[in-house]
């Protein structure tokens, strides 16, 4: 909370929330474009995927294990099916090329196609969407949406939008001059409270917030200029969570446990190997790498999607799309019930009889109403028949907002990306339907592959599992043939995404990607299943006690590679095996790999936060309230 913020609030009241600590904090800016370090990627990449494309070659012609194909198989189709994904992430990634920031509009004349008769101010409406979070939380976000500056005369409006038709909350919106805005009733939940206050509302743009989206006073004057292309549909801007955990420098935590000594080799590790904090982002909740290189680099194909929060909306194109899409659906349910009449003057006169009702009892959606809305419309206006709508990933961060602070948290949010992504890709997949171009195709394609990722990690997380107990190779053998095809794709893969992903750490992505498997894993079977994808409210303050229990999948593939580990090695030394020493040398690295990438979670499971006597009890990730994230 500001200075000034704090001060307009009486003593008594002014809450004491953990985030309080981490106020002054600022994010960090855009990653500087470098043509040679992108020039550099795109080489290696070229070199990466050819080499990968003569493993995989040799992979299902030369090196399959013929006496055992039950393992040989389903390892050889793991790696082509993430070698695609290798593909696909490397057209994502191919260069970055931001649309030029374009001054402020004056008036709505300079953002449409067809000027009015008198120009007039821009019309913003600002929706902060709010279902059980602390009311004060969400004063704060309404606080900072007043605070957004213009150059030129605005027509700006914050709406607060409460799901949870709360009387607190009502008296809040009140006190700061704001409307306040409710249904009777929670039809498609976020979707439909933006539905709702469309109907209330009419401003020329709409700029969706959650509960704890706090805009910065820039926000409105770096995306408005963007709309002076009338085909631009949105402006999604980067979410930047300012309360994750910074971690301790490794001297001070090894002297927290060791004494001066601890200092001592922290200080000696840390002149080796640079800084090394302790403790940072142990959820892996920073969003740089997704906002910054990959949807950032989607900009040249028009094929940035919309993330909801801190995202800016052209209502003219909302409600086109809706419309055409409400449409078709009726159109579609008409056909549907006049499949089975012949008669040509019958069926007319059949489909026009039914076509109102249908018309009245179709629910119209301006944001769809799926757990995925926002990803969800942005597909439906990519895809637009009539219109050529575009979308932008600004690439400066313009707001803050709070992180999951505990596993259950972080495991609920992940839940519902996977399973509302998979549940497009299975039962609305847009990629052979609509005019988006075949960039915008691959994009999107590579987003829904990514979350089938659990299916080929889970096979190269049990593959050395199976070899380690029972000694048997999934390739016929681990010669130098093998070094020859493998190592030379590995070696160019990393050296690619180094500089693919310059200034960006890069291990926690990977790490967290191949840890996913058994949230990815279970968003696709619930879709499977037929299930539908609740809309689960994401807790925002720390839960109590641990959640190992969330973890044990990651804890007993650790687990099986430890054990494994140990019976291959009284195989090959006590027994005398020694024929499968090259196998378990392969196979080691792979296991130590494994384990290191399931580790993070499993720690995530029991991270408290650090206790620090200088801080207030709220500052140690115990708010004194309990605040939710929609």
């Amino acid at each position: 909370m500001s200075t000034e913020q704090q001060q307009a609030m009486p003593e008594t009241s002014k809450p004491h929330f953990y985030f309080e600590a981490f106020e002054d904090r600022r994010p960090p800016p855009p990653l500087p474009h470098s043509p040679l370090i992108e020039s550099l990627w795109q080489f290696f990449v070229v070199m990466a995927l050819a080499f990968g494309a003569r493993y995989i070659w040799w992979r299902w012609t030369g090196s399959l294990n013929m006496e055992a194909l039950w393992l040989a198989i389903p390892l050889a189709l793991a790696e082509t099916l993430s070698y695609i994904g290798l593909v696909l992430f490397a057209v994502n990634l191919w260069s970055t090329r931001d649309p030029p920031m374009q001054p402020p509009p004056y008036g709505i004349n300079e953002c449409v196609e067809q000027p009015l008769e008198q120009d007039r101010p821009v019309a913003v409406d600002v929706f902060i969407t709010t279902y059980n979070e602390e009311e004060e939380l969400v004063r704060l976000s309404i606080r900072d949406a007043k605070a957004m500056r213009y150059p030129h005369p605005i027509d700006l409006r914050i709406h607060v939008l409460d799901d949870g038709r709360r009387p607190l909350m009502r008296q809040v919106a009140q006190e700061e001059g704001v409307h306040y805005i409710t249904r009777d009733n929670n039809i498609g939940f976020k979707a439909g409270n933006l539905r709702n206050a469309m109907e209330h509302t009419s401003g020329d743009f709409i700029v969706i917030c959650d509960a704890d989206t706090r805009l910065f006073p820039t926000y409105l004057e770096h995306t408005l200029g963007y709309f002076r292309d009338p085909h631009i549909a949105w402006v999604q801007t980067p979410q930047w969570f300012y309360d994750i955990p910074q971690g301790r420098p490794l001297p001070d935590w090894l002297a927290r446990h060791l004494g001066t000594p601890g200092r001592w080799i922290g200080r000696a590790v840390e002149r080796l190997v640079g800084p090394v904090p302790v403790g940072r982002d142990p959820f892996a909740n920073d969003p740089k790498m997704f906002y910054d290189v990959i949807l950032r680099r989607r900009n040249p194909a028009n094929a940035a999607f919309c993330c909801g929060a801190a995202s800016i909306h052209r209502r003219e194109a909302v409600m086109q799309a809706a419309l055409r899409a409400y449409g078709s659906s009726v159109e579609q349910q008409v056909g549907k019930l006049s499949k089975g009449i012949r008669e040509a003057d019958i069926k007319r006169d059949f489909e026009e009889a039914v076509r109102g009702q249908i018309a009245v009892e179709t629910e119209f959606t301006p944001y769809k109403f799926h757990v995925s809305e926002d990803i969800y419309t942005s597909i439906v206006l990519h895809n637009d028949p009539d219109q050529r709508w575009k979308s932008v990933l600004h690439p400066q961060v313009e707001s803050k907002m709070l992180s999951p602070q505990d596993l259950l948290a972080w495991a609920t949010q992940r839940f519902k990306y996977a399973g509302g992504t998979l549940d497009i890709a299975l039962r609305d997949n847009p990629l052979f339907k609509g005019r988006m171009s075949l960039r915008q195709r691959l994009m999107y394609l590579s987003t829904f592959w990514s979350y089938f990722g659990g299916l080929w990690n889970l096979v190269f997380l049990l593959a050395p599992i199976v070899t380690l107990f029972t000694g048997i190779s999934p390739l016929r053998a681990f010669s130098m043939e093998f070094y020859l095809h493998f190592l030379p794709f590995v070696i160019l893969n990393e050296l690619a995404f180094m500089f693919g992903t310059w200034g960006i750490a890069a291990w926690e992505g990977k790490a967290s990607y191949l840890s996913f498997f058994s949230i990815n894993l279970r968003a696709l079977w619930t879709v499977l299943k037929g299930e539908k994808i609740k809309f689960p409210v994401t807790p925002k303050s720390r839960q109590e006690g641990n959640f190992l229990h969330m973890v044990w999948p990651q804890i007993a593939i650790v687990a099986l590679t430890v054990l494994g580990l140990v019976v291959a090695g009284l195989r090959v030394f006590v027994f005398g095996a020694t024929q499968e020493l090259p196998v378990l040398i392969v196979i080691s690295v792979w296991s130590v790999y494994n384990i290191a990438a399931m580790l993070p979670m499993i720690r995530a499971a029991l991270w408290k936060p650090e206790d620090d006597p200088s801080q207030p009890d709220d500052a140690r990730g115990q708010p004194a309230a309990p605040v939710h994230g929609f």
